[in-house]
């Protein structure tokens, strides 16, 4: 004990005896000369010019204003071509899945899923080429939920 206690204390005194050294060792002489200042200031290189003269630069791409039907449209046909397979009808259909369970036991079968969903599909799809147009398409559209004016 009385060991431990006297390294303790000569650990600690060294420790402030390397600070006080180390930051006697960082300042700044007092009497140190100052800085030679010059006398005058050095030629700047001359700053280069770029004029474009007449040229014109590309215009900026502009972004098409789409309906909200269209946005809704273009999240199900993923590879652009104006209509919806039905591959690309059933791999966006996860959030109606959960839709679909409404006791809420996660117990509604994947068979049960498509079956709702491909019967959706094939209602709005009139003219029975299992792809949806446009058109077609806002069928499907979800009904608006109104909302109550007061909550009172």
């Amino acid at each position: 004990m009385r060991g431990a206690v006297l390294g303790s204390i000569c650990t600690l005194a060294l420790a402030g005896l390397g600070l006080f050294w180390w930051q006697g060792r960082a300042q700044v002489e007092q009497a140190a000369p100052p800085p030679v200042a010059q006398t005058s200031a050095p030629a700047l290189p001359a700053i280069p010019e770029s004029d474009p003269g007449s040229m014109v630069g590309p215009a900026p791409p502009e972004a098409s204003e789409l309906s909200k039907e269209q946005r809704r449209f273009f999240r199900y046909d993923r590879n652009r071509d104006w209509r919806i397979s039905r591959t690309e009808m059933l791999s966006t259909r996860s959030d109606a899945f959960r839709k679909l369970d409404k006791d809420g036991n996660n117990l509604l079968d994947f068979e049960e899923w498509a079956v709702a969903t491909v019967t959706k599909f094939e209602g709005a799809d009139t003219d029975k080429d299992n792809q949806l147009t446009p058109g077609e398409f806002a069928v499907t559209a979800p009904k608006p939920v109104r909302k109550r004016a007061c909550a009172c």
